[in-house]
């Protein structure tokens, strides 16, 4: 059976209120990820394809280094039903410091997302996802939110 890799970023802003950013492809939403190039660290990886894929810097995020999100999931079956491509997907938190122009080059467009948990977007990886991210802030609370 196959594996595959996939490392991103999770990207919230405060203004001009609580949310996060999804990326649009043609049948479901997704965050700016992808797979990891040889001799590449996962969080090079996540830091290269946030770029690619929305045009933001790494100088123009804060990434909370306390939080690391990781997943795993069949993407791929075969005609009998059997798995034969499972995928573990790592995603990284990061505030974005300032206004930027989201400039989508792999994706249909993009939405930053309301902040108001549960959400329900994508079962398999997004919605864990933005549940950890909510257990997560609960525990710190309003203290390192705001300052990552």
């Amino acid at each position: 059976m196959a594996k595959v890799k996939s490392c991103g970023f999770l990207i919230y802003r405060e203004d001009p209120s609580p949310s996060f950013l999804l990326m649009r492809h043609a049948d479901r939403w997704d965050l700016p990820k992808g797979h990891v190039d040889d001799g590449e660290t996962n969080l090079q990886c996540a830091y290269r394809e946030l770029e690619e894929e929305t045009g933001i810097r790494a100088e123009q995020v804060l990434m909370d280094e306390h939080f690391k999100f990781k997943n795993k999931y069949v993407v791929k079956y075969d005609e009998n039903g059997g798995v034969i491509k499972k995928k573990k997907l790592i995603i990284y938190l990061a505030k974005l410091l300032e206004p930027v122009e989201i400039k989508p080059t792999e994706h249909e467009g993009f939405e930053w997302v309301s902040w108001t948990p549960p959400h329900q977007i994508q079962k398999k990886t997004i919605d864990p996802l933005l549940h950890h991210l909510e257990e997560y802030w609960n525990s710190i609370g309003d203290r390192v939110r705001g300052s990552v």
